[in-house]
């Protein structure tokens, strides 16, 4: 990304994800997957992972949200790095059914970004309802 227009416009919606942030979820979880460096349709299309981390571009976001609830359902573990939008049906409709949402005090700084984002962001964390890991 270049400049801060990036971030606070619709320009683009491709966010590198705060290494920090993806570290300590990756050494909680162990991710096997992530969907999103297909951005498009690709990551949409297949299967995931057994443990997979989404940080999805937010234009798509409820389609990315749904398709991470559905794959939670076929006993896999979901992770989503979002922003916290919980005036939105898809939060309502998919987000609720989560195992667990974490707030995330401040405002993240996105790789490649100069300024922090306008907005909060939350880790989601789908599970297979049979399953507790």
């Amino acid at each position: 990304m270049k400049g801060q227009g990036v971030l606070f416009s619709s320009a683009s919606d491709h966010y590198g994800t705060p290494k920090a942030i993806y570290e300590a979820l990756d050494e909680e979880f162990q991710f096997d997957d992530d969907p999103c460096p297909l951005y498009g349709s690709g990551g949409l299309e297949r299967a995931w992972g057994g443990r997979t981390f989404v940080n999805p571009p937010y234009s798509q976001i409820e389609t990315w949200i749904k398709k991470g609830y559905e794959e939670s359902q076929q006993d896999k573990l979901v992770v989503f790095l979002i922003p916290s939008r919980t005036d939105t049906r898809w939060w309502h409709e998919y987000v609720m059914k989560a195992a667990e949402i974490r707030f995330i005090k401040g405002r993240l700084k996105f790789e490649g970004g100069k300024h922090n984002a306008p907005f909060p962001s939350c880790v989601v964390i789908f599970r297979c309802p049979l399953t507790s890991s």
